[in-house]
């Protein structure tokens, strides 16, 4: 008898989403056709892992966004673009006049075809970048997202979690009184139907709070232990440190190009002290989990693979492979470089690897979570 298919850790597919998204940023003149795969990867991952829960379709909203961006801003470079780039002139706007001191801002103007492109390129990056993370929100529960935060940041977590969860129970929760106030044939509109749903809003809020407040206390939530000063302060010092190695790092990578020395050595020591930092920290709060995600062979597989299109796409730009800096002036056709395609195709790896792909119609239920009181 086969045993079920487990889901995937949830921090194996925010990595991967996180690396999918550091290859959409590796330039400040991206590849288009590039960036047109990178998309198509991450949305045929979604499509062949995710599940049937209410957070698996949201993958359709950042796609949505996406175009928005592309469109806003194609219509700020035809408004304020910069003029006097040579090319095959669209149309021209009503010039408007400006001071001196705004001498690098233009209003109006010739509108080339050239710069028209430019600007929907830059926006499909922008674009890319929102479908990556994106996808990482269609393939992780937040709940269970949740409970791989590290102790130190699990308050916080809660926090941010029950913050994000307010709204839609408000939105509920007055349609829930409207819809039995028009039952009862009591008016649900105006100044008298809002004072009616005033009261028992506010109402049900407070008694959610009362209940949650004491279910997490009886669960022991903000439990600390004792630790000495000299622990925090290492804590602290180590992650504020590894946030700024990690800051340089990022830089050295996805703008500079250097991978082997402003790159990923820095990154790797930024990663040691976050993590140090971070479980010094977590020694103040004591929880314990009810079957913890397992981080197997699967999971390392994901997070490779999506490392794989980032090292590709950083030594195709250190080695300077034609197609990888591109330019519309003149206009033209850009390059495909195999490299980086090859290392995006590989970030496609989870679409078989995962073993949620077997299950990937089952609804995802949040798994229970027990603090020792």
């Amino acid at each position: 008898m086969s045993s079920p298919a487990r889901s995937v850790h949830p921090l194996a597919w925010w990595l991967w989403g996180g690396a999918l998204a550091a290859a959409a940023m590796q330039t400040s003149a991206p590849n288009p056709f590039l960036l047109l795969l990178i998309a198509a990867v991450a949305c045929f991952v979604v499509a062949t892992c995710r599940g049937n829960a209410p957070w698996s379709r949201s993958l359709g909203f950042f796609l949505k966004l996406g175009t928005a961006v592309v469109a806003i801003r194609i219509a700020v470079e035809i408004l304020f673009g910069q003029r006097g780039v040579p090319g095959h002139v669209l149309f021209t706007l009503p010039r408007a006049p400006l001071p001196p001191w705004a001498a690098a801002v233009s209003i109006g103007g010739a509108v080339t075809l050239e710069s028209v492109v430019t600007a929907a390129v830059l926006g499909l990056q922008i674009a890319v970048i929102l479908v990556c993370f994106g996808a990482a929100n269609s393939l992780v529960s937040p709940y269970r997202l949740l409970r791989c935060l590290p102790p130190v940041l699990y308050e916080a977590g809660v926090a941010v979690t029950v913050a994000l969860s307010f709204t839609p129970e408000l939105i509920e929760t007055i349609g829930t009184v409207r819809q039995a106030r028009r039952l009862r044939g009591v008016p649900s509109r105006g100044l008298r139907g809002m004072r009616g749903i005033a009261v028992p809003v506010l109402e049900g809020a407070l008694d959610r709070s009362l209940q949650l407040a004491s279910s997490m206390d009886a669960r022991g939530y903000g439990r600390r232990s004792e630790a000495g000063n000299m622990i925090r302060v290492l804590a602290t010092v180590s992650v504020a440190a590894g946030l700024l190695l990690a800051a340089v790092g990022v830089y050295g990578v996805v703008v500079a190009g250097s991978l082997f020395g402003l790159g990923l050595p820095v990154l790797a020591v930024a990663v040691a002290l976050c993590a140090s930092g971070l479980a010094l920290g977590g020694r103040r709060a004591q929880r314990s989990r009810y079957r913890p995600d397992r981080w197997g062979g699967a999971e390392w597989a994901i997070v490779t693979s999506g490392l794989a299109a980032v090292a590709a796409m950083a030594l195709a730009h250190a080695l300077e492979v034609p197609g990888m800096v591109v330019s519309f002036v003149p206009l033209g056709v850009p390059p495909v470089p195999v490299l980086p395609v090859v290392g995006i195709l590989l970030a496609g790896t989870p679409a078989f690897v995962a073993p949620a792909r077997r299950a990937a119609r089952a609804v995802s239920q949040p798994s229970v979570e027990a603090v020792p009181v």
